[in-house]
């Protein structure tokens, strides 16, 4: 059976090492994270054919693009690959317009400027066709650079850094725009980010990239509920993220009733409305456990749960939870632990204020 998506496996020891295999399906969001120097840019231009490592196979629906074994290397020009480079890259003396028609290679100019327009206005840039790269603002570029990603008819989309000169606001409507497209498209995305509400935002697996190394992969629901990796050290607080739908809508109580594989959670309504699929995230140092169901406490949420594991011991201690079908970290002292005798096993409560947890999605800013 023909693979479906992109598989690629880059090893090389110099000029500096990296060594990564993984596999992006069709419908897949792969946030590559990782701090600065870790190989992340490097990952995105051999799979591109910018870079050729020591030892490389990069295969996409099928189509073998490199394969260090045979020799064989594709040709950047005839991979079907829509890459969004960090300064976006566009051609200064070209409009808006001109930039997108510019990856559209050898049809004709009316065909050309048709699907181009196209394009714009699927990321709401109609009206500034003709507009050069000096008059927009770094949003406008910003999707100037992914609607000529997308002409391409890319197989794959690959964005290095394509956020990182926005201010906040302007990047939580960029999400809502991305995310959209990508729906449409169906391709397997990488995005190369070193800040992590991008990868809260966007992605559906999680590929932590350090020192060209992988220490861990997978759906983002597993990576960011795992209790053993040293998240402090990629300047992230651990915290668990996983999806959610709005249930109802409370304007009266100014709270959201979300469900979620964790269980019922109230939020603040913040602008969700019933029925919206969300992402959440829930902070380990937000989790308070108890041992018998509290009451008379300000907190909404009471999560029933049970250890699945305690993380290596110190001051601070993270536990891993099961709630409901899901999990949850939870982030708590040394003393706690051995005062509420925490092992895998031990049936808990899990307590989080509702002001405590991240809601992504609709509503965000």
């Amino acid at each position: 059976m023909e693979h479906v998506g992109l598989s690629v496996t880059v090893a090389q020891n110099s000029p500096f090492p990296l060594d990564v295999a993984f596999d992006c399906g069709p419908d897949d969001v792969l946030a590559v994270f990782g701090p600065s120097g870790s190989g992340k840019t490097t990952l995105l231009r051999c799979i591109a054919g910018l870079h050729r490592a020591a030892r490389s196979h990069v295969v996409c629906n099928g189509e073998v693009w490199a394969d260090s074994g045979t020799g064989l290397h594709v040709p950047t020009h005839r991979r079907r690959v829509g890459f969004v480079f960090q300064d976006y890259g566009l051609f200064p003396h070209l409009s808006a317009l001109g930039n997108v028609m510019a990856a559209l290679g050898g049809q004709a100019a009316g065909q050309r400027q048709t699907v181009a327009s196209r394009w714009l206005a699927a990321v709401h840039l109609t009206g500034l066709e003709s507009r050069r790269p000096d008059s927009l603002s770094g949003g406008q570029r910003q999707r100037v650079a992914l609607a000529r990603a997308l002409a391409r008819d890319p197989q794959v989309l690959l964005l290095d850094e394509p956020f990182g000169a926005i201010d906040r606001a302007l990047r939580g409507r960029l999400h809502g725009a991305l995310d959209e497209v990508r729906r449409q498209l169906r391709v397997p995305v990488l995005l190369v980010t070193h800040d992590f509400r991008d990868v809260v935002r966007l992605a559906t697996h999680v590929l932590l990239l350090e020192g060209g190394r992988c220490p861990a992969a997978g759906p983002i629901e597993e990576v960011t509920s795992r209790a053993d990796l040293p998240w402090e050290r990629y300047g992230v607080s651990a915290g668990s993220v996983f999806d959610a739908r709005v249930v109802s809508v409370d304007r009266a109580r100014g709270l959201a009733e979300l469900t979620s594989s964790a269980g019922t959670l109230l939020v603040p309504q913040a602008g969700l409305h019933a029925d919206a699929t969300v992402r959440v995230r829930v902070p380990a140092r937000d989790v308070i456990l108890a041992t018998c169901r509290p009451d008379g406490l300000s907190l909404h949420n009471i999560l029933p749960a049970h250890v699945l594991e305690v993380g290596p011991p110190g001051h601070q201690v993270v536990v891993r939870l099961q709630a409901g079908t899901g999990q949850l970290l939870a982030e708590v002292t040394g003393d706690a632990v051995d005062r509420l005798q925490v092992r895998p096993g031990r049936p808990l409560f899990a307590l989080v204020k509702s002001v405590s947890i991240e809601v992504h999605g609709p509503g965000d800013a």
